[in-house]
């Protein structure tokens, strides 16, 4: 233990924070829009609200937004203490069901999106109160004050309709919609645009809430749906056993979801989520059924397009804010190091999984007793590099041989058509993305002594056509894959 300062000893001075430079700096912490709103749902959620409605009104650069909910609401000085910044110490002890830490979320959220934010709360039997912190008049006091004002009369009428409850208010909202006229009708369907992600973005952050009847969340007075990244309810989904970490605190389970083929295009448009397929992979860490963090392989792997149908959630509770170093926004996440092997451990299978999925199209590739799938293509290594060829034992290529007896061009022209059909694009994808170095080249490996003679044949045709000796290498060489072996050619004549 460090050895503990009588600070008695020391002379000390006042270092107050310049109001307007520390409220610019609020500004600057980088929330996106979407997560500034869930950020002010999350306070709703912790003061027990049933109900949160998200509503706005298009005027230009007048354009207002607001979280209104039925939570239990604030005196005069609760509302006071909760506009304070930093009205909460992460390091104290607080409820298992808080979704707040540093008590900034409500300030820096809105700050980040609006110059002013109005709150109007209401406690059960009591009158409602407001307040008010607009960042022009701070800038020109260069005072930490608040102002007795809210934008609209209407907002006290809403909040009188309720027993309880509280409505948060952004006006001047200077990063979105700045200098814009009302009459701007590509200003207006931009931010349309923006507040469908911002509609979407909560259905997937606060989709448990939803899906247990705990909130309703409405949006524009009209219900918003869970977005579960999971597909829990189809049964083409593959869920792997649960595994705690950290003394059972930390609970990992991971899901394959199915290929496209097994579910309806409505259901694979919905699937795809905020981001889109490839996006959404990774793992989904959750807080108190909060998501904190969507589609990330948190450092581990890279985003590829065969793994896109494996997700994986991760819950734990806010006793491990510090360990997991969930920041202000709550945006971001970084397990503890002894757990990233087991975490990464854990997702490899479920990765696994997915390619198998993703390679064979959700298609049911196990077999009867007794039976054994035969594929046209095989791949195998050969010095260290992968190859693919043609399974010589398929029944397919035996029927050929005979008709090649008979109709040697029709057995020519269906090799190569289902040639054509069957690449294993997908394989070679994959091993190309996993593996690129180990992409073996044409006759790599073996014995290339039959290239340099059908070279030579067709370099003697070319000759006896009346090309020169020039003009027949240079077909030669463009002719694929003898444009692999150009050493062949010095010596072909």
């Amino acid at each position: 233990m460090p050895a503990k300062i009588d600070y008695t000893k020391f002379q000390t001075t006042p270092a107050i924070p310049e109001a307007s430079s520390m409220i610019e700096t609020f500004r600057a912490i980088g929330y996106s829009i979407e997560a500034a709103v869930a950020d002010i749902i999350d306070n709703s959620i912790s003061a027990a609200a049933k109900n949160i409605w998200i509503n706005f009104d298009w005027k230009g650069s007048d354009t207002w937004l607001s979280v209104k909910d039925d939570g239990h609401g604030m005196n005069n000085d609760e509302l006071v203490q909760a506009m304070r910044p930093g009205s909460k110490n992460p390091l104290d002890d607080r409820s298992s069901k808080d979704l707040g830490r540093f008590g900034l979320g409500l300030k820096t959220a809105s700050f980040s999106q609006c110059r002013k934010l109005s709150v109007i709360s209401k406690r059960e039997n009591c009158k409602s109160v407001y307040w008010t912190w607009d960042l022009d008049f701070v800038n020109q006091t260069g005072e930490w004050k608040l102002i007795k004002y809210v934008p609209d009369k209407k907002f006290e009428k809403e909040i009188s309709e309720l027993k309880s409850g509280t409505i948060a208010i952004w006006n001047d909202i200077d990063h979105l919609v700045k200098n814009f006229r009302s009459d701007d009708t590509k200003a207006l369907e931009k931010f349309l645009l923006i507040m469908e992600h911002v509609k979407k973005h909560l259905a997937m952050v606060f989709h448990r809430f939803i899906e247990t009847g705990k909130v309703k969340i409405h949006f524009q007075d009209r219900p918003v749906e869970a977005w579960n990244p999971f597909l829990i309810h189809e049964s083409a989904t593959q869920g792997f056993p649960e595994e705690p970490l950290q003394n059972g605190k930390v609970i990992v389970k991971g899901f394959v979801l199915p290929h496209k083929s097994k579910i309806s295009e409505e259901k694979v448009k919905d699937a795809e989520g905020p981001k889109g397929w490839n996006e959404q992979q990774g793992f989904y860490i959750y807080r108190n059924e909060r998501l904190l963090l969507s589609g990330d392989w948190l450092g581990m792997f890279r985003k590829e397009e065969h793994y896109k149908l494996a997700r994986i959630q991760i819950d734990l509770p806010n006793s491990l804010d510090a360990e997991w170093q969930i920041d202000i926004k709550k945006s971001i996440a970084r397990p503890p190091l002894v757990l990233r092997e087991q975490l990464k451990a854990y997702a490899g299978q479920v990765r696994n999984q997915a390619v198998e999925v993703y390679r064979h199209k959700g298609k049911n590739v196990k077999q009867l007793p007794g039976q054994k799938f035969i594929p046209l293509w095989v791949d195998h290594k050969r010095g260290g590099k992968w190859f693919y060829k043609i399974n010589r034992e398929h029944p397919l290529i035996e029927k050929i041989k005979k008709q090649a007896t008979t109709e040697p061009d029709k057995a020519i022209d269906t090799l190569i058509r289902f040639i054509e059909e069957t690449i294993p694009t997908k394989s070679i994808y994959i091993k190309e993305a996993e593996e690129p170095e180990a992409q073996g080249k044409p006759f790599e490996g073996i014995d290339q002594e039959p290239i340099r003679k059908l070279m030579k044949q067709i370099y003697d045709k070319l000759i006896s056509e009346g090309k020169t000796d020039e003009k027949a290498k240079a077909i030669i060489f463009n002719i694929e894959p003898f444009n692999h072996f150009p050493h062949f050619l010095e010596f072909i004549n």
